[in-house]
Order: structure tokens, then C-alpha cells, then sequence
């Protein structure tokens, strides 16, 4: 298996904007970057080690029946970034003068480039790390089942440990319906299901495509890159940078994402907190509750 991920990095100290790629802390950003980069290659490639004790301590390749040849670009425009902070991490630094807003779309191309030579193309926001290692493998069953005209996309989730621990899925139904019927018909086959690992697993449409990521095989890569507007600079889904992780497969796909009673079949977490420990606050003492702040 063969997996081309593109990256989308800016970060700009100076910022004032909303999103964690302007102002801040640059050595937190970083971390965060290092994160959604090292995950990749501690769940997808050969860094992975069974730690044998007989005979002295002794390391065995891992998940060798689940590992793939990943090729991870990190696209960043001008001086706006935190690459020299990333030493360790392998990836392609490619370097480009796009529009920063716009910077997704040149991961688009970066991804095109790789036509004929990867299995899966992955687009990913720099604050999202995938730590599952069957991931790609659950992907493939998902389109084996419903075809490529599907696309599944994970629940983006965050969590906290203080003041009690809590997980919150962040991508549900928008609270206006009506932003994005114009790109998608999410009535059609709305809510379908397969048994998978013993049971019944469901995956539903809903107005919200995004998730700050997508998830290709090659066959379905292909017939989107052949479309006129492929790569080119959007902001008609939110804005620019939601529109280039998620306009272009919901007007050319059928997006799911897994139901809120098996949300975790398929998840990515993002690191970069913006509703747990900002709007809301877990409560001690209370599991299941969650309060604003």
C-alpha cells in the first residue's frame, strides 16, 4: 500500500485571526505540527517496534501486515512556517507563494503529481493527528461495501483531561441547514450500514462535510483531478480553507461520516482545541456533562 499525504502549513506569529495558524504560541504550534506529522509515520510506516525481554532487550518490526510506503508532503508558502522546528520528522518541504488562505489548493496539485504512483491520497489541516493504524484498511472495506461514489470522512474530535476528563465530536449537523444543499444532496442513500468486526456499523450524511481532511483512493482521486475546478481556489464551502478539505468532494461524492452511535469507527483527532476548554468545560464529578465557560 502505497499513501501520499499533503499537508497544509502556515503559521504567522503576528496573526490575528481565528484560526490556530495566526497569533499564538509559535513553540505550541510547533508541537502540534510535529504531532499530526509524527503520527503518520508512528502508525503507517516502518517506526513501529515490538520490545522482545528473552535473550536481552531486543526490538521486532511491528505491524509489518498493516504498514505501507507513505510519502508526507508539507506544503508552506513564503517564510510562514515552522520547518526548522521539525527536525526528526521525515517529509517533502515544498515551498510556494500560494495566497495563504489558498494554500490548501496547492496541496491539491501537490496530491495530483502522485497520479499513477500511490493507492490512497490523503489531504490534512496541520492540526489533526491520525493515530489509527487500520485507518486505510477500514477504508478500503468501506468502499468495497458502498462503492466509490462514497467517500467516508472521520469525526473530528476533542479532548481534555481537566477539569475531568472529556471527548467531544465537533463536526455535527450545522445550525443552518440550508448552506449547503447547493453542493450536496444529503437525502440520497442518507444513512447506510454494514457489518463489520461482528456487528452493524452506520454511517450517515449530514450537512457538515468537513473535517479538515479527506480521504481518497487512487480510482476515486483520479475522476476528481479530471474535473474542470479541480485545484482551483475556492471559499464557496465556508471559506477557503474548509473549501479545500471538503468542497470538492461534496460535490462529487456521496460524503459519510460514521453515526454518532459508532462515532469512533473512523476518527481524527484535532490538537488544536477551539470548542473543549474555550466554549465549553468538562465537569468534575459529572461524566457525561459538559457546561460553558
Amino acid at each position: 500500500m502505497r499513501i501520499l499525504f499533503a499537508i497544509a502549513h502556515y503559521f504567522a506569529p503576528s496573526g490575528a485571526g481565528a484560526h490556530g495558524s495566526e497569533g499564538g504560541s509559535a513553540d505550541r504550534r510547533a508541537q502540534i505540527v510535529r504531532d499530526c506529522v509524527a503520527s503518520l509515520q508512528q502508525n503507517f510506516a516502518e517506526s513501529q517496534a515490538l520490545l522482545d525481554g528473552r535473550g536481552g532487550l531486543r526490538m521486532h518490526a511491528a505491524n509489518a501486515d498493516l504498514s505501507a510506503t507513505i510519502t508526507i508532503a508539507l506544503c508552506t508558502t513564503g517564510d510562514n512556517h515552522l520547518v526548522p522546528e521539525l527536525e526528526g520528522c521525515r517529509f517533502n518541504h515544498i515551498r510556494t507563494n500560494a495566497e495563504p488562505v489558498y494554500l490548501g489548493f496547492e496541496c491539491h496539485k501537490v496530491l495530483r503529481s502522485g497520479l499513477g504512483r500511490y493507492d490512497w491520497f490523503v489531504y490534512l489541516e496541520d492540526d489533526l493527528r491520525l493515530a489509527d493504524g487500520l485507518a486505510f484498511h477500514k477504508l478500503a472495506w468501506f468502499n468495497g461495501e458502498f462503492g466509490d461514489k462514497a467517500v467516508l470522512q472521520p469525526n473530528r474530535f476533542e479532548i481534555v483531561d481537566a477539569p475531568a476528563p472529556y471527548k467531544l465530536y465537533i463536526d455535527g449537523n450545522l445550525a443552518d441547514p440550508s448552506i449547503t444543499p447547493a453542493l450536496q444532496r444529503i437525502d440520497e442513500e442518507r444513512h447506510v450500514e454494514a457489518t463489520a468486526l461482528g456487528q452493524r456499523i452506520a454511517f450517515q450524511r449530514i450537512d457538515n462535510p468537513h473535517s479538515g481532511c479527506f480521504f481518497l483512493n487512487a480510482a476515486q482521486f483520479a475522476r476528481w483531478a479530471e474535473q474542470p475546478d479541480f485545484a482551483v481556489p475556492s471559499a464557496r464551502l465556508f471559506g477557503p480553507l474548509e473549501s479545500a478539505a471538503s468542497l470538492g468532494i461534496a460535490q462529487y461524492f456521496r460524503v459519510y461520516k460514521p453515526a454518532r452511535e459508532n462515532a469512533a469507527f473512523f476518527e481524527i483527532e484535532h490538537l488544536d482545541r477551539r470548542f473543549l476548554g474555550r466554549i465549553f468545560e468538562s465537569v468534575p464529578g459529572e461524566p457525561s456533562a459538559l457546561r460553558r465557560r
